[in-house]
């Protein structure tokens, strides 16, 4: 038999033994006179049986200390009750520590005792039980330690949030007062808009795009957004989408190209805000691409790129 297999089974046979002293210790309480079969094994536990039954466990177990000093001749019960009483669940004072002395005392001092095979087992169950909540006890520590430390790093990382908002409001602040923006790259597959200063990021939005976005915009009503480089050739503040960038399509190779198709090209791409009346819907109305063919943020980020990126800045849109 494995190892593992024998320390399963000791600890069910341990538990086997704890369940029938529990199950016993009404009636252990109870002074029965018959469990050593005489009339002198009658001394009166029935005041600490009384106290057990209404829960008052301090009082009971105050109670067998008077009888260890008053019936020395029955000690080992009385010790073995008072390590059942111990070690009972439903005492909220329960102490482990004290219920294995007592019947460590009686396997040490009553060696002909009734009750030393069952303090033997309660010992060795009393030790598992100790060795778990010790093991127990560490881990939570350990828990602890973990989540104060959990809690710390997660006021540096709002604290270093703040310090970016912070520096991210002043870059702003900066590029609206140079106007230093000078492209904007749409990202269609990224469902991305960012925009650049000399060559560096200086922010991105999620954005919405025509209700039909794969593939470059060839004629009036396909509900596609275009795909090439453009400009901001125009703005509109009084916009039904709140304000809107006009985006110099159709350009020359656009017109061209509907020519041979015989379609009209069509018109009107913008970079424009949440529809009137619908800018409760905020960040969610990205959440799908709902246009006709133009490239929709909120309005808050219209608001702001219209002030970073004059007219003339190049608008470039990727698949």
């Amino acid at each position: 038999m494995a190892e593992g297999s024998g320390d399963q089974g000791r600890m069910r046979g341990l538990r086997h033994v704890l369940g029938i002293c529990l199950a016993l210790l009404p009636l252990m309480l109870a002074g029965c006179g018959n469990f050593h079969g005489s009339q002198q094994a009658k001394i009166p536990y029935e005041e600490a049986d009384g106290l057990f039954r209404a829960g008052n466990y301090l009082a009971a177990l105050e109670k067998y200390e008077l009888l260890l000093g008053q019936h020395p001749a029955t000690s080992d019960r009385t010790l073995f009750e008072m390590g059942i009483l111990y070690s009972y669940a439903r005492n909220e004072h329960k102490d482990y520590q004290k219920a294995l002395e007592c019947f460590q005392q009686i396997v040490k001092d009553y060696p002909a005792s009734a009750y030393r095979q069952n303090s033997q087992a309660m010992i060795g169950y009393l030790e598992q039980v100790a060795l778990k909540d010790s093991t127990i006890a560490a881990q939570q520590t350990q828990l602890d330690v973990l989540r104060q430390e959990i809690h710390r790093k997660e006021e540096e990382i709002e604290a270093i949030g703040q310090r970016l908002k912070a520096l991210e409001r002043l870059v702003m602040a900066h590029a609206i007062e140079k106007g230093s923006v000078d492209k904007i790259l749409v990202e269609k597959g990224a469902r991305r808009l960012t925009l650049f200063s000399y060559g560096e990021v200086l922010k991105n939005y999620r954005i919405a795009l025509g209700g039909d976005p794969v593939g470059h915009k060839t004629q009036q009503g396909d509900n596609k957004t275009p795909e090439g480089t453009y400009v901001i050739n125009g703005r509109n503040k009084g916009s039904r989408y709140h304000l809107s960038l006009r985006i110099s399509y159709p350009n020359d190779s656009d017109r061209r190209r509907a020519r041979e198709l015989g379609v009209d090209p069509g018109g009107d791409i913008m970079i424009h805000g949440i529809k009137n009346g619908f800018s409760w819907v905020g960040e969610a109305h990205a959440e799908l691409d709902w246009t006709q063919g133009c490239i929709a943020v909120t309005n808050e980020e219209i608001e702001e790129i219209n002030k970073l990126a004059p007219n003339g800045t190049i608008v470039e849109i990727r698949p």
